[in-house]
């Protein structure tokens, strides 16, 4: 991988150290002697910008790729992440899954550079108090769980992530059906003559069309971090973002995206289909329809290369391993968590308790 020159050193201007961004303060501030640097960075990268979709996938510029900055890109041996981060740290572990086997990783192009990113805002201490929270909610985990001290092993990481834009009209055809009842005649089982109302369905072809501007569709660049849990700590305010600058990356890990531009852009086109055909369902007249088909029609496809700050606890747990996401911007929080056996069987027990009860006070 090439290297390019570091915009900025971040030194510390008291002591010359490497300076490290503070969520709390958001600012630089030395880890060794704790000078608080400039809190609003100048990034040279200007303003915020929407990159052309179409003509990226055909030749994306070389200027736009790289992290302009020296970094060192490794891959795990075990969970396949491949992280970014300043070359003069040693004794690097994988920030996912904790193993020590990392590679360097020699990749076939330099990277598409982020041009803006979510600083972190959500510091450790923070995290430490949801997280104790977020499992003291959590009624079938074990207690000795709960009395665990789990933010020594909670990491921040920059996660990255590709936002869409674009307009589309999108004509839709479908087959709308009205209800209607007629009475019917039968005999029931002794014979007795009864009626009853039976519903129909009168179908008819229907059609029409909506116009929608669709901003900032994340997709995210991750297939490290479980893919059910991701989403439920969106979404990632984007009207937030800030131009990139490595002031923002100092003393943080960076995760490399594994999802390249095209295999995103297939994404988040399933994902605008999948809201289209819900808003359109929604259009068709009558009572139910079956049939329905859409024809959305793309124009003004924009695309931007994002980091999102993710505080990333993995813990082991018997013999199984657990993973908790925190929003590092929002400190939205979702994971998994082991259950306790006992107390599932005593909340059954209770259940069966309850159906027991009810079922001998309604018979007598």
């Amino acid at each position: 991988m090439s290297e390019t020159t570091a915009l900025e050193k971040h030194s510390c201007a008291a002591c010359g150290a490497q300076a490290e961004w503070n969520a709390t303060k958001l600012a630089l501030i030395c880890p060794y002697c704790g000078t608080v640097g400039p809190a609003e960075l100048e990034s040279d990268s200007g303003k915020i910008r929407e990159h052309d979709l179409v003509a990226a996938l055909r030749d994306l510029p070389e200027e736009s790729r790289g992290w302009q900055a020296k970094r060192r890109t490794v891959k795990c041996q075990s969970c396949k992440a491949v992280s970014v981060f300043d070359p003069t740290r040693v004794g690097q572990n994988c920030e996912f899954c904790g193993s020590p086997e990392l590679v360097d990783y020699e990749e076939i192009k330099a990277p598409i550079k982020p041009e803006s990113l979510l600083p972190f805002q959500i510091d450790r201490e923070d995290v430490r108090k949801i997280i104790k929270r977020w499992l003291g909610q959590r009624w079938l985990a074990p207690n000795a769980l709960k009395k665990r001290s789990l933010v020594d092993t909670v990491v921040g990481v920059y996660v990255p992530y590709w936002t869409f834009d674009s307009k589309v009209y999108c004509p839709w055809t479908a087959t709308s059906g009205d209800y209607y009842y007629t009475t019917q005649t039968y005999r029931d089982a002794q014979g007795n003559r009864r009626t009853r109302r039976v519903r129909h369905t009168r179908w008819y072809p229907s059609s029409g069309s909506i116009r929608h501007a669709f901003d900032d569709v994340l997709i995210s660049g991750t297939h490290v971090i479980e893919p059910a849990l991701l989403p439920q700590i969106e979404p990632f305010p984007t009207k937030d973002l800030v131009p990139y600058d490595t002031g923002y990356l100092s003393g943080w890990i960076v995760e490399h995206y594994q999802v390249v531009l095209l295999e995103a852009a297939k994404a988040a086109r399933e994902k605008k289909n999948r809201y289209l055909f819900d808003r359109c369902a929604r259009e068709v007249p009558g009572d139910t329809f079956r049939n329905l088909q859409i024809r959305p029609d793309y124009s003004q496809p924009t695309f931007k290369h994002i980091l999102v700050p993710v505080w990333i606890l993995n813990y082991d747990f018997g013999r199984s391993r657990h993973q908790v996401l925190i929003n590092g911007y929002t400190g939205a929080i979702a994971g998994r968590y082991p259950k306790s056996a006992w107390k599932i069987f005593f909340l059954s027990l209770a259940i069966l308790i309850v159906v027991l009860l009810f079922f001998l006070l309604s018979n007598r």
